[in-house]
């Protein structure tokens, strides 16, 4: 069973799941059960004790605590900046510079938003979105070429600019493998994702240029009325970015500090941990300065934030306890050894890319395609000889094209809403740029692979 072709079926199954009933925790729980049950021989008591084991065994490791720490009070910064008007008043300081004056300069401003807001991916749509759809409507620019350029900055920025949620979740799924400098590793991973970094410069460009291809350049300017969002509440705009601005640069530091001057090697979920506790603390001191919110409602919103965060630990929790028992049944070793033999060495990133695509398209989100696949494109690369950073990227870089092309996506309704834009609007002119991109980064790893 251990290192054999019977080791695939729980991931086989989990992705089965994930398309068929489009739900990540659904097809994680079943992945999980399923190995235990298969590591104890079929013995379904044996095999329930394993998996709860298996789940106690996550929280045994001070990295996933922190992981899982850093997850929780990222929701409930957000929520708080949010609720005390700090995203407004950011809005509203960038309106009163009065830089916008060219349909060139209010495409530039949601896409520097969308680069520049690294830390959360939705609290940069939102913030990026709000701040630009009257621009974009008074410049008679579509909010479908809006919702494009929000989703094309801020998810693929989020998975390049790795200090975030996105890359604590991706470095604890590698601290598993027992790397000498896991942060290097994932640091590695930037230079190889070539669809976020394509996206990227589609969105730069079409910005830049104000040129448009396929439906988005007839698309109109069809609102959203639903989704309008209203300004209720107005704050400091130094309450949002004073935090921002400590979260990087605390993170920096300590991964600088750990790591003994080599930022590679440094501690990625002590620092992002500890990151996170001191902007929290900050962001609530600057709301209690400023007198925002009483402490009563803050400590309210605060819970609301871990609360909204809930469903993302729980995915965290079961790709830890996952990737733990694939690793345990043989299943990457199995799989590189048979690539290695049947798969030509080009096709293997490709393949992987195509794979993690898929998974992210059928069930909405990458991260449960992060969990599946990055314990088994670590051990074919290990095999095969090929750069670790390299398939790990293609897995990175096919959950997001995969979100990117998907109507169910998270990070595409998200974009619909922040814009103002009907959502299928939105997902049927981002496609033609997915698509593209996707087929620039296939032929660019068949490359790579061929210099290999």
């Amino acid at each position: 069973m251990h290192d054999s072709a019977l080791s695939l079926l729980p991931p086989f199954v989990a992705i089965l799941i994930a398309v068929w009933r489009r739900n990540a925790l659904m097809a994680l729980l079943v992945g999980v059960l399923l190995s235990h049950l298969m590591v104890a021989n079929w013995q379904p008591v044996s095999g329930a004790s394993g998996a709860f084991s298996g789940f106690i065994e996550v929280f045994s490791s001070t990295g996933n605590v922190y992981i899982i720490c850093f997850s929780l009070l990222i929701g409930a910064m957000v929520k708080l900046l949010s609720e005390a008007g700090a995203v407004n008043g950011f809005i509203e300081h960038l309106a009163k510079l009065k830089l916008v004056k060219t349909k060139r300069q209010a495409s530039m401003l949601p896409t520097l938003i969308g680069s520049s807001i690294f830390t959360d991916t939705n609290l940069s749509m939102f913030t990026a979105g709000m701040a630009s759809q009257q621009l974009f409507d008074r410049h008679k620019l579509s909010r479908a070429r809006l919702a494009y350029l929000l989703d094309s900055t801020c998810a693929p920025i989020s998975i390049l600019f790795l200090i975030n949620g996105w890359g604590a979740y991706v470095l604890g799924l590698l601290d598993g493998f027992s790397f000498d400098d896991p942060v290097s590793v994932l640091i590695g991973t930037i230079g190889y994702n070539f669809y976020a970094i394509i996206a990227v410069a589609l969105a730069y460009y079409t910005a830049y240029s104000g040129k448009a291809f396929g439906p988005l350049a007839s698309a109109s300017s069809l609102v959203d009325t639903q989704n309008d969002a209203s300004i209720t509440k107005v704050g400091p705009a130094r309450v949002m970015w004073v935090p921002l601005v400590a979260l990087l640069a605390i993170t920096l530091t300590l991964l600088f500090i750990t790591g003994d001057g080599d930022m590679r090697r440094g501690s990625g979920s002590f620092s992002v941990f500890w990151a996170i506790v001191s902007s929290c603390a900050l962001v609530i001191a600057m709301i209690s300065y400023y007198r925002l919110l009483s402490a009563q409602t803050m400590a309210k919103i605060f819970v609301q934030g871990l609360w909204y965060m809930a469903p993302v630990v729980m995915i965290l929790v079961l790709s830890f306890a996952f990737g733990d028992v694939i690793k345990a049944l043989g299943t990457g070793t199995y799989v590189s050894e048979l690539m290695q033999v049947e798969v030509p060495l080009f096709l293997i990133a490709p393949i992987i890319f195509l794979v993690a695509a898929v998974m992210a398209f059928a069930t909405g989100t990458s991260w449960g395609t992060f969990a599946i696949l990055i314990p088994i494109a670590v051990p074919i690369a290990m095999q095969t000889g090929l750069p670790v950073s390299f398939l790990v990227a293609a897995v990175l870089g096919g959950g997001i094209f995969g979100d990117h092309s998907s109507p169910i996506s998270d990070t595409t309704v998200v974009a619909s809403i922040a814009s103002g834009c009907d959502h299928y609007e939105h997902v049927k002119t981002q496609l033609p740029y997915a698509l593209f991109g996707a087929m620039l980064t296939i032929i660019i790893y068949i490359l790579i692979g061929l210099s290999f």
